[in-house]
């Protein structure tokens, strides 16, 4: 612009900064607005909005507030938007008392806070469990004639319901509907929530009811939360009843649906179901993510379905998942339990072939299985090179390689590595203990002498 006569004025440095505010590109935005200023140009509440708001997002909440104190000293006119953006920031920081002195801040300024920012200041409240306190601020948004929204009230009643205070939570529903507001799927939402977490399926159930009569469909987070509190509840029947509802009526299931029902049906031991209706949701075009995948891993392990659970491996390093510990340290506790043991001992090397290090509980689950394969000695060496990997033994560490001495016969390394144990503050088990116990007895003397 400059080099063709033009010079820029307010409004399109304002438009300039704001483009690389919005992509993350904040340095740039920042020498833009010194270029601002360099010329003797008076930035605007827009110009200072669109840094305060990249800052807010980059996690720069100290300059954005230096920034609302520059507009304050250079007697610009601050608005709510950029207050309730900081304010948002702050919150979302975990600093919420410097949010509230914002809003105190806003306050002296002339500037009232809207309904956006006291739900703002609700909803951080509560997400730290400070749910009376919560009540405060919208007693006091009432009492400065500001009245709450469905969000305020949902955002209470979700705060509530997680807080095991369900009663309390339909107290308030009904409150914001002699207020006129009518509750959304979000409120139904967390009251079934409430119920289900509570184990109050029959409750939750009404409530789910109660919505569909008032014309409120359940989204797909609804039914996921019913379909969870049935299967927690062993309720696997009526999970499936809902699950065919929503093949009939919608909303289309996604990977929590079926994550969620297939690792119920492997905890009640309905191997073939589960994997019936894993082939069912890649019928149905529905992409298993990596989540869906290790149920389904952790189930075949479980159930002894271990070729099984290896071909679904092999499939999941072939799609491209980005793989941890996690399944292969399933995968070693599988081939484990199955007496595989050479197997588990290849996984395990190689592990570091992937760059991966063992943690503390494959490291038990392998140290487990070689003393129960007899072989202590094994254990031991594995157990002594947990520290190569930068991974201390535990309790449960130490307890176990402990037990696969004594129950091999060698307990004066059982006593030698209690002693290293206890020197650790760690102590022994029940189990641990009471083979030490046994030993004492039936070799009539102390073991410790």
């Amino acid at each position: 612009m400059e080099s063709r006569g033009f010079e820029p004025n307010n409004v399109a440095y304002s438009t300039v900064i704001d483009c690389p505010c919005k992509n993350g590109l904040l340095k740039e935005a920042l020498d833009l607005f010194s270029e601002v200023k360099v010329k003797g140009i008076r930035p605007k509440i827009i110009t200072y909005t669109c840094l305060i708001h990249g800052m807010c997002n980059s996690g720069q909440q100290e300059e954005a507030t230096r920034l609302l104190n520059e507009m304050v000293d250079n007697n610009i006119s601050l608005d709510i938007v950029a207050y309730t953006l900081l304010i948002d920031a702050l919150c979302k920081e975990g600093t919420i008392s410097k949010a509230v002195e914002t809003v105190d801040m806003m306050r002296k300024q002339g500037i009232e806070p809207n309904v956006v920012t006291y739900n703002t200041l609700v909803d951080a409240h509560c997400k730290e469990g400070m749910v009376f306190e919560a009540e405060d601020i919208v007693d006091a948004m009432i009492k400065r004639g500001i009245e709450p929204n469905v969000v305020t009230y949902n955002t209470f009643v979700d705060a509530h319901c997680k807080e095991g205070m369900v009663f309390e939570a339909e107290d308030i529903v009904d409150a914001m509907i002699k207020r006129g507001i009518e509750p959304d799927v979000v409120t139904y939402c967390a009251l079934v929530n409430g119920h289900c977490f509570q184990n109050e399926m029959d409750k939750a159930r009404r409530v789910f009811n109660l919505m569909i009569e008032k014309g409120c469909a359940p989204n797909i987070v609804t039914y996921n939360t019913m379909i969870n509190g049935y299967c927690k509840d062993k309720r696997l029947d009526e999970a499936m009843e809902l699950f065919h509802e929503i093949s009939r009526k919608g909303p289309i299931p996604d990977f929590v649906t079926y994550s969620t029902l297939m690792q119920s049906m492997f905890q009640l031991g309905k191997v073939s179901t589960a994997c019936e209706l894993f082939r069912k949701m890649l019928a149905s075009g529905q992409v298993p993510d990596i989540v869906t995948c290790l149920i389904l891993l952790d189930g075949l392990c479980k159930t002894g379905h271990i070729e099984e659970a290896l071909k679904l491996y092999q499939a999941m390093q072939n799609s491209g998942f980005e793989l941890d510990i996690v399944p292969y340290t399933i995968l070693i506790d599988g081939f484990c339990k199955a007496g595989h043991i050479e197997v588990a001992k290849e996984l395990f090397h190689q592990l570091s072939n992937n760059g991966l290090k063992p943690d503390v509980v494959t490291y038990y689950l392998m140290i487990n299985r070689l003393c129960k394969e007899g072989l202590p000695a094994e254990a031991y060496r594995l157990f002594g090179s947990m520290g190569d990997n930068d991974c201390l033994p535990n309790s449960c560490c130490y307890n176990v390689t402990i037990r696969g001495f004594l129950r091999n016969s060698y307990s004066s390394k059982a006593t030698q590595l209690l002693m290293e144990m206890v020197g650790k503050g760690f102590s022994a088990d029940i189990i641990t203990a009471t083979l030490f116990m046994d030993l004492i007895i039936h070799s009539n003397k102390s073991i410790l002498l």
